[in-house]
């Protein structure tokens, strides 16, 4: 079943609050990523080395922004589907790119550029035939508790493998498992801003699934830090922003039973569309940021201009 006028009109206000969360969170990583290359690297394992980054005026300016990210996103679940709000947020890698080339000197290949054109295509495709039809905004607490435990399990995998190879490789790995957990964090944004329209703030702050949401973002958002610091900024957003929307259609579809709305073959050019945007986003997350890519033609880079003060 479609939905209806002033359904539909929701679910519009709720994708362009994505797109304005997905700017904010591409400015942030940005500027966090500006904060953390000043001061080399930024290891789990070491608090002083967080703490040190904290102090960081570029850093501070990235968490605000950041802050205004979850401000917009919070409000786009509130008023629309898990399903459909997340995947928008991939447009964060296309945002980055340009504020990662004037903020901190990021190279910008043509590859990276094709996989931001892709990326915006298949989104387009998936927002203009996608249409969410009914689900629920809340599961009942065990499968939630399977859910984060096997998210938990993957986001370590993850963080394991990160810790050995080469920069770009903990740079890919660590981004992956940020965007595990903030996708398992926003899944639980929803039920936690369910609670605080049906109920209040006391009952949010009573609640399990605030605690969860809370804990999932502020570990991503910490592991995120490490795989800024390596400098490589198109591959961290980039995968933080395949994992994040692919999570949390996967809870959307498994735990809250959402879908999108007939007919079947709309579903699927959808579905099609939002498998083009984040093959774009894996294309720019799997391109070489370094000299390899100047010395061919299919990659050549488009100078950065001088880094800031």
């Amino acid at each position: 079943m479609r939905a209806s006028g002033s359904g539909r009109t929701l679910v519009r206000v709720a994708e362009i609050l994505a797109l304005v969360a997905a700017f904010f969170f591409a400015l942030a990583a940005t500027l966090q990523q500006k904060g953390a290359l000043r001061m080399g690297e930024v290891s789990l394992g070491s608090p002083s080395s967080l703490l040190a980054l904290a102090k960081q005026t570029w850093w501070l300016l990235g968490t605000i922004a950041l802050l205004g990210g979850y401000a917009f996103q919070a409000v786009a679940l509130d008023h629309g589907r898990l399903a459909v709000v997340q995947p928008l947020l991939v447009t964060t890698i296309v945002f980055a790119l340009p504020l990662g080339y004037f903020l901190t000197s990021q190279e910008i290949h043509r590859r990276e550029v094709l996989g931001a054109a892709v990326v915006v295509l298949g989104l387009a495709i998936f927002t203009l035939v996608g249409d969410a039809a009914d689900g629920n905004d809340n599961a009942p607490a065990d499968q939630w508790a399977v859910a984060v435990v096997v998210l938990s399990a993957i986001s370590v995998v993850l963080l394991v493998l990160g810790g050995r190879g080469t920069v770009a490789r903990k740079a890919a790995l660590y981004g992956a498992s940020a965007g595990v957990l903030y996708g398992l964090s926003a899944s639980l944004c929803k039920p936690t801003m369910e609670i605080l329209d049906d109920e209040n703030l006391r009952a949010v702050l009573e609640s399990w699934e605030f605690y969860a949401f809370a804990g999932a973002g502020i570990i991503a958002f910490v592991v995120q830090q490490v795989s800024l610091a390596t400098g490589k900024l198109a591959t961290s957003v980039a995968t933080v922003a395949v994992c994040n929307p692919l999570v949390s259609i996967v809870i959307g579809t498994l735990l809250l039973d959402e879908r999108l709305a007939e007919p079947r073959w709309h579903k699927v050019i959808a579905y099609c569309g939002l498998g083009l945007a984040l093959l774009g986003a894996a294309v720019i997350s799997l391109s070489t940021e370094g000299a390899k890519e100047a010395d061919t033609g299919d990659g050549e880079a488009v100078p950065a201009p001088a880094p800031a003060a």
